[in-house]
């Protein structure tokens, strides 16, 4: 296998890992009113992933850094090309975390009501935006002959590409859900089986009429067929684990339909990294933008080193912080609390 295809994969693996993990924040972020009636049932939604958010973004990073570094040309056709949304969702994940450490800087209502919609509206920016992102990459985008972006923000906004944001949208908050029932006991556990209950059908048709008009549109094979049914049995099962109180189930297949989907995409995009829409000789692939061989070859090593340790730290993590959270856990003084004993 080149090298070219060897970084592919593992730019496609690292936005895979950033939208299963951080896929889940979002969800618990826009689920807070819903399932939180009240300060403590708030903060238990809240310290959910209170240990882990922070963490689950240096995927994204790690995917943004390899891009720049494997495939130069698509990092600044992308980036430029796509800087209305991506600016977006970069003040979004700024003002998110502003206000998760703000929110318990000062033991007022107000104060904490002000960062909790802070909270609950940065995460349905970039729950919809990169979906929005990454169909335009299915779909396609007008690129010149030097593989510059020549559209407008318009260009964006086509049907399947708004039906793309509603596909992650809905996915997040399904996620959101099993994670929260996953996660806490009580009364929050119990709204948020409920809520997995009636979102995964709503995720799984929308997911599927954006999968199969992604596949028959826009992917010119045919094994991307069993990342479409893998997410729609994955969805399928969401439902019934979360009717039978399987919480932990329920988390894994959703997860693995969030996979299917980034399967769909990476691989209908392959061997493009960013197909052009007016002229297929304006495409950029993963010939065309990528490093040299040595620079590939170096980072290749490195990764074959690192990765794994990150793994491991961040399962290790995951792992420490693995209790459920009650309301009984939270204390009267406003600081967050993390289940780890």
């Amino acid at each position: 296998m080149e090298l070219t295809t060897v970084w592919f994969l593992v730019i496609a693996f690292l936005w895979t890992g950033y939208l299963v993990l951080e896929g889940f924040d979002f969800g618990v972020a826009m689920l807070m009113p819903v399932v939180g009636k009240n300060n403590a049932e708030r903060r238990v939604a809240l310290n959910t992933i209170g240990p882990v958010w922070d963490g689950n973004e240096v995927w994204l990073l790690a995917a943004g850094g390899c891009t720049f570094a494997a495939f130069p040309q698509w990092y600044a056709s992308m980036f430029s090309g796509f800087y209305l949304p991506l600016l977006f969702i970069l003040l979004a994940l700024i003002l998110r975390a502003v206000a998760i450490e703000y929110r318990a800087k000062i033991n007022d209502p107000r104060w904490r009501t002000n960062w909790d919609r802070a909270i609950i509206v940065t995460a349905w920016v970039p729950s919809i935006l990169w979906g929005v992102a990454f169909a335009n990459l299915v779909r396609g985008v007008p690129l010149d002959s030097d593989h510059e972006f020549i559209g407008n923000f318009f260009t964006f906004l086509s049907p399947f590409a708004l039906l793309g944001g509603a596909v992650t949208l809905l996915l997040f908050l399904t996620h959101g859900s099993v994670f929260l029932a996953l996660k806490t006991d009580g009364i929050v556990r119990e709204r948020a089986q409920k809520l997995a209950v009636r979102f995964a059908p709503v995720a799984l048709v929308v997911t599927a009429v954006w999968a199969i008009w992604a596949q028959l549109a826009y992917s010119d094979v045919a094994w991307t067929w069993i990342p479409i049914v893998a997410a729609a049995v994955g969805l399928v099962l969401v439902w019934r684990f979360s009717l039978q109180g399987h919480n932990g189930k329920a988390f894994t297949a959703n997860a693995v339909a969030i996979v299917g989907a980034a399967a769909l995409i990476f691989g209908s995009m392959f061997p493009d990294v960013m197909p052009a829409s007016n002229d297929a000789a304006n495409s950029l692939t993963v010939y065309n933008a990528s490093s040299t061989s040595y620079a590939l070859t170096v980072m290749t090593w490195f990764a074959v080193f690192m990765l794994p340790v990150v793994l491991l730290y961040q399962s290790w993590s995951y792992w420490v912080f693995h209790k459920r959270i009650h309301s009984d856990h939270i204390p009267e003084h406003n600081e967050l609390t993390f289940a780890k004993d």
